[in-house]
């Protein structure tokens, strides 16, 4: 049995800490990662971490350059569980809901959600008007997941990397991939 797969966008949104972070997470876990991030989002994880692309292969298994739309990625008979895309990008949630994709990392997501598998967009924005929120609303009648990144104060978060690991945990969840978040247990009775 091979071993289990997830592919990982990156795309421009401000956040690129959500994708290095769930590529460690994934490692972890034991689940083989494909990464692919937009020349945007190569532009922002630089800005934001001081990383470049190159930096992140001892974290990703592979990584897949966004113009090479012939990636096994690309394909439906390469079997994954699907694809995480943190962040998302309104531009990169647009794309892959018109089914016009200019990359390979809007074709892999596009391959993901006609093979049925699961594509979960962590969506960077704020606010949004109708447009984003029709295209959302499209992604999810399509079969995604649109799952932002909302910090849960239950946590009791005591630093941004215990809010972007608990976000991460409940995207992993999606996949049934168990991490050691903070899981509410309700009120106590005082």
């Amino acid at each position: 049995m091979p071993k289990p797969r997830i592919i990982v966008g990156i795309s421009g949104a401000s956040g690129a800490v959500y994708g290095i972070t769930v590529l460690d997470m994934l490692r972890q876990a034991g689940i083989e990662t494909h990464l692919v991030v937009s020349k945007s989002g190569e532009l922002t994880l630089s800005e934001e971490t001081g990383l470049k692309l190159k930096d992140l292969e001892h974290r990703a298994d592979h990584i897949h350059p966004v113009k090479n739309v012939g990636a096994s990625i690309a394909s439906g008979s390469f079997k994954t569980m699907g694809m995480i895309i943190a962040p998302c990008s309104v531009r990169t949630a647009s794309e892959i809901s018109s089914g016009i994709t200019s990359s390979l990392l809007t074709r892999a997501a596009d391959v993901v959600l006609k093979e049925r598998r699961r594509l979960v967009l962590m969506v960077r924005e704020t606010p949004l008007h109708l447009g984003h929120l029709r295209t959302l609303t499209q992604l999810a009648e399509m079969g995604a997941v649109v799952a932002p990144p909302m910090p849960a104060f239950y946590a009791a978060p005591d630093s941004i990397d215990s809010m972007v690991r608990h976000s991460l945990g409940r995207v992993l969840d999606l996949f049934d991939i168990e991490t050691d978040i903070v899981r509410w247990t309700g009120f106590s009775s005082s």
